[in-house]
């Protein structure tokens, strides 16, 4: 028990410092965090009424982003992956931070979905033997049931690998290696069930196709290993764990093909839907072309189009791909806020349109909303800058249970001069 409450202790004491540039990165997502906590008393005060949700369009930004958020969250598998499973010496090392991003893109998405519910203290209604759980009748319960799974999976998973590596002991492997294929396997399901959710809505002809789920891991295998590049380029330039430039092109490489996959899903797609021109095709017809002078989401479609593709070729250059400090973490960080902003702008708002009325609806957030959306991701990026800086000190051996155990006398004058 004292060397558990001791890695505690230590590891969240080394969470906490750093420089001015990590003070101020802390400070800028704490303003969100305090802007946000505003807003969140106004709409459990005040109720749903307060975001722009309307009959019309029932799915708000906080489902939008919490779908964007299972991509990177279950990416981070494409780090854990190449180290244990194809046993690149690289990579050993970086698979538990891989497991660490999951554990924060996955607690980012279930506040948004807290957000979402409106009444969060009914959420108790949904546990087992206290509430009516509706399993396995409701598609909820599943995505509840792979959320749930996976964040515990990724927390014993990390947190025991650093236990073991403070105390100094060896990792259980018959106990940690099956943990981590687990894991590994259950990751794409939250995207398959996910799919599934939207699918099953049975009115929504934009959703309704065998090849959203494909389109998800491809946005996935895009987006996930997108931030984790920008991530690691951070670490290896601001702390002393090494990360070689093999990991890097390795990522680099799968967004490439991510990208392309996920083209060629979209082209499929498209074709698909606009040769017989049926009605199936409103809302796609709706986001590309706009509606009787609704034309609020075609600026995003053809821009996101345009920069995926865009996206696509520069990667496809090996000196771009080679520009880590420069050229290689902007294309990244255009990849990832262009899949971000394609969830709302175009999975999700044209979607209700055409409503079973025929009526065309523009979606349009409100101020609460916003704040509120970006306290869940500036609570995200918190947990998770502050994770990966005491797991940084566990990496690097900053951090271990024997430089906090005091030295005997006779161990003091053994090692003495």
């Amino acid at each position: 028990m004292q060397k558990l409450v001791s890695f505690v202790i230590d590891f969240w004491s080394y969470a906490f410092k750093g420089g001015p540039k990590y003070y101020s990165w802390l400070l800028f997502l704490s303003v969100f965090i305090l802007v946000g906590l505003y807003t969140t008393y106004l709409q459990l005060t005040e109720g749903l009424i307060l975001i722009g949700a309307t009959d019309q369009i029932t799915w708000e930004l906080y489902i939008s982003n919490f779908i964007f958020t299972a991509h990177v969250a279950a990416a981070a598998v494409l780090v854990v992956i190449p180290a244990y499973m194809y046993k690149r010496k690289d990579m050993k090392d970086l698979a538990v931070l891989g497991e660490i991003i999951a554990l924060g893109f996955v607690t980012t998405g279930m506040v948004l979905v807290v957000y979402h519910v409106g009444r969060p203290d009914r959420l108790w209604h949904m546990i087992p033997s206290l509430g009516y759980f509706n399993f396995p009748n409701s598609m909820l319960t599943f995505d509840v049931v792979v959320l749930t799974v996976y964040m515990i999976l990724n927390l014993i998973a990390a947190y025991y690998l650093f236990y073991k590596r403070y105390v100094g002991e060896p990792l259980n492997k018959i106990f940690y290696t099956p943990l981590i294929y687990v894991a590994v396997a259950w990751g794409p399901l939250i995207h398959i069930i996910t799919a599934a959710v939207l699918s099953s809505n049975a009115r929504m002809h934009a959703w309704s196709t065998a090849v959203l789920p494909f389109a998800f891991l491809s946005m996935a295998g895009a987006s996930g290993p997108a931030v984790i590049i920008i991530i690691f380029l951070i670490i290896r330039k601001y702390t002393k764990l090494q990360i070689a430039d093999s990991v890097i092109d390795l990522l680099s490489q799968i967004i490439l093909w991510s990208l392309g996959i996920l083209m060629l899903v979209f082209a499929a797609e498209f074709f698909t839907a606009l040769y017989p021109s049926t009605e199936h095709a409103a809302s796609l017809k709706y986001s590309m072309f706009g509606h009787n002078g609704l034309n609020a989401y075609v600026p995003w479609f053809w821009s996101i189009m345009i920069l995926i593709a865009g996206s696509f070729i520069a990667l496809l250059n090996p000196k771009i791909r080679k520009s880590y400090d420069r050229f290689l973490p902007a294309v990244c960080a255009v990849i990832f806020l262009v899949i971000l902003l394609e969830k709302p702008y175009f999975l999700v708002f044209p979607a209700f349109s055409p409503s079973p009325l025929g009526e065309y609806t523009v979606y349009y957030p409100t101020f609460v909303e916003v704040s509120n959306v970006l306290f869940c991701w500036a609570y995200g990026f918190l947990v998770l800058t502050l994770t990966l800086k005491g797991a940084i000190g566990i990496l690097t051996g900053e951090v271990t249970y024997t430089n906090r155990v005091p030295v005997s006398k006779e161990a003091a004058y053994a090692i003495s001069p």
